[in-house]
């Protein structure tokens, strides 16, 4: 025997199906809105985001770095702990790793006796009195002179503005990308251009709306900014595992 369903029963199903239909706009599904418990940056047209996403990151006092960098001079692997006062981390490059510390202007650089007795700038094998110097500097601290020409180069490393200014801006036209997930952290991407060509930045949908990850355009790299505002403690070496190399470091 065939049952009827009664013509009001099918009206009152099909009723909450088609207001479902008619709200578009940003739902994904009838009562799931993607920036429900989020905090609303997902809302905005990406220029917005991605101010909002500065503005953040401008007022914070602390922030880790992690990731790879490339550029004509090769290829950079950072993990630094910054803040304005000072940051603590470490660099690695093709033929080496080196440790960098600041206390305001006070800049500390720790590298292995291979570091300092490799030269760049010369194929010629270190000579006997170039490694007696390094295995005297291998695994201490040197505090470079700010006279020294590559204070600046290594401070860069170490300066918190100069390196979220240099590694998370986006160029060109942007847009709004996909939503994603960066360390647990609900997250909507910014593109600059339409495939990224300008970087591609992740910012986060929960609590404040910090940049988590930044990959820069044409492959040349990503890093992952995590820790926003948590201090961290600098201390000055001690006196035993400091040396004072004088005005200026020994070519590295």
């Amino acid at each position: 025997m065939a049952v009827r369903t009664p013509s009001s029963r099918i009206r009152r199903a099909v009723a909450p199906l088609a207001l479902c239909a008619g709200l578009t706009v940003g739902l994904t599904a009838c009562g799931a809105d993607p920036d429900e418990g989020t905090n609303g940056v997902g809302r905005l047209s990406a220029p917005e985001i991605e101010k909002k996403a500065q503005s953040a990151a401008d007022t914070a006092k602390a922030v880790r770095l992690a990731g790879t960098l490339v550029s004509k001079g090769g290829t950079f692997k950072l993990n630094m702990r910054l803040k304005q006062d000072g940051a603590a981390g470490s660099v690695t490059t093709k033929n080496s790793t080196f440790e960098l510390l600041r206390i305001g202007d006070a800049l500390y650089l720790k590298a292995d006796a291979g570091f300092w007795a490799h030269d760049d700038t010369s194929d010629d094998e270190p000579t006997e009195a170039d490694t007696e110097a390094a295995d005297k500097l291998d695994d201490m601290y040197v505090k470079v002179p700010k006279g020294d020409p590559a204070y600046k180069q290594f401070r860069g490393f170490t300066d918190m503005d100069v390196l979220l200014g240099g590694l998370i801006g986006l160029h060109g036209e942007k847009v709004k990308g996909d939503r994603d997930q960066i360390g647990g952290v609900r997250t909507i991407k910014v593109k600059g251009g339409a495939e990224g060509e300008g970087g591609t930045l992740d910012v986060a949908l929960e609590g404040s709306p910090y940049p988590l990850q930044f990959a820069r355009g044409g492959g040349a790299g990503i890093v992952v900014l995590s820790e926003w505002n948590k201090d961290f403690p600098l201390a000055e070496p001690s006196k035993e595992e400091t040396l004072d190399y004088g005005k200026q470091l020994p070519r590295t």
